[in-house]
């Protein structure tokens, strides 16, 4: 996927079903060790509770290639599991949960921790911000000084950008653009400049 929605942040809510509290933290994860991090650091902020159950997603939506769970020592298959099903069927990718437990001497039994767990991670995505993550491509493009100007005018519909460029006999420019922009991008270009702008991948 070249563009999925990703959180632009943290969000953190909380409960208290049954006498037990139940805090949630969901965050971006966009590696496998950030992931790994982010509930290193939940876990140590909240190191007295009785569990601190986790779920990652790294990659697009629903992706199954780089995902991680655990139930904390809760009954198997109540929580770690429960909150990564929310997770990949929320539409958003690179992404981590982390549910903490602080016991009030209730049971909830299997039902109400699936219930728990899994409503504090939707719970938790209701109030997440949220930005697109993008995969981009970069373009080199040579071409006469005249096209400056033009060149700058057309980028922006293609939601692209220079990233460098330099001057010499012509101008050399370094853009960078949406891979799902990249085609679309490079017949507009030479149809802009009628072939005087030369294009190559970077």
């Amino acid at each position: 996927m070249p563009r999925f929605p990703v959180p632009a942040g943290q969000a953190r809510v909380e409960e208290v079903i049954l006498h037990s509290r139940f805090i949630t933290t969901v965050g971006p994860a966009h590696s496998v060790p950030e992931a790994k991090a982010f509930v290193g650091h939940v876990r140590a902020e909240f190191s007295d509770a009785t569990h601190n159950c986790f779920a990652y997603l790294v990659g697009p939506p629903a992706s199954s290639a780089q995902v991680g769970m655990s139930d904390d020592g809760e009954p198997a298959g109540t929580a770690g599991r429960p909150m990564l099903a929310v997770l990949s069927g929320s539409g958003i990718g690179d992404i981590a949960a982390v549910v903490t437990r602080y016991f009030g001497g209730t049971k909830l039994g299997t039902g109400g921790l699936v219930r728990a767990y899994s409503g504090g991670v939707k719970a938790g995505l209701a109030s997440l911000p949220r930005m697109d993550k993008i995969t981009t491509v970069k373009i080199a493009a040579c071409g006469p000084y005249a096209w400056i100007i033009p060149m700058a005018r057309l980028l922006p519909g293609f939601e692209a950008a220079i990233v460098a460029q330099s001057y010499d006999a012509e101008v050399t420019w370094l853009i960078q653009v949406p891979e799902e922009q990249h085609a679309a991008l490079v017949a507009a270009l030479l149809d802009l400049s009628h072939g005087q702008i030369r294009l190559r991948d970077a």
